[in-house]
């Protein structure tokens, strides 16, 4: 596997750390050290055909209190004919008074296969803050051989904290995660389901027409990371990317 173009704007880059045998392994660094009112990123990635790519996060993201407009962070990831993707940024956290918009937009050939994982977390508790106002705006779009097979979006503005104590919400949780599995199947549900005990937080898997959901929910950033490595380890069944563990 090897890269075959590359281009780079403003604070982001990205390095890949070695030869690849299987797969590329491509780690994004936002050099800015977060994201900041205004800021725009985008990512466009497309995984040709027959390739397989995992990407992943120097660091968890940060999204900082701001008075200024929403930070906005688009991600665009197309996959072609018989491609396999690994899409596993680390954790995005948003500070009290962070505002950031976000877009996922997905295009998957007929047999390409995609795992993907985002994970919001709201304020670093072991540090005792809490996002008591914000605004985070997350839409997604999944679409396989040109037809939607997915949408979603998640809004919370205001009074976060309060919003996520809500029993319907996050029932006191600070730390939330959504994984996509195409093609998804029962099976690949089951594997979630039978981590069971060893999960910390609250964990739901399930499957319809050809896609797997993961949504999980803890009380705290470290927490969600735990649960996290272990459903996307069943999932993945190899190796996460080493700067998971660390």
């Amino acid at each position: 596997m090897r890269r075959s173009r590359l281009r780079e704007e403003g604070s982001l880059r990205v390095r890949c750390p070695g030869p690849a045998s299987t797969e590329l392994e491509a780690i994004i660094v936002n050099t800015a050290g977060g994201v900041a009112g205004g800021d725009r990123l985008k990512l466009d990635i497309s995984v040709e055909r027959g390739a397989r790519l995992v990407v992943t996060t120097a660091a968890a993201e940060k999204v900082y209190r701001t008075l200024e407009p929403a930070a906005a962070i688009e991600v665009k990831l197309c996959l072609g004919a018989g491609a396999r993707l690994a899409w596993l940024p680390q954790e995005t956290i948003l500070f009290d008074r962070a505002r950031l918009r976000r877009a996922i937009d997905i295009d998957l050939a007929a047999d390409a296969q995609l795992l993907l994982a985002e994970a919001n977390v709201f304020g670093r508790g072991g540090m005792g803050e809490a996002v008591k106002d914000g605004f985070l705006f997350d839409r997604w779009r999944l679409r396989r051989d040109g037809r939607l097979m997915h949408a979603e979006a998640m809004r919370l503005d205001g009074a976060v904290s309060a919003k996520l104590a809500q029993g319907a919400v996050a029932k006191g949780g600070t730390a939330v995660a959504t994984v996509l599995v195409v093609p998804g199947e029962e099976a690949t549900a089951d594997k979630v389901r039978a981590l069971g005990d060893q999960l910390r937080g609250e964990v739901g898997a399930s499957a319809w027409n050809g896609l797997a959901i993961v949504r999980l929910c803890a009380s705290d950033g470290q927490a969600l990371r735990h649960d996290l490595i272990a459903v996307l380890g069943a999932l993945r069944g190899t190796a996460l990317p080493r700067l998971w563990l660390n």
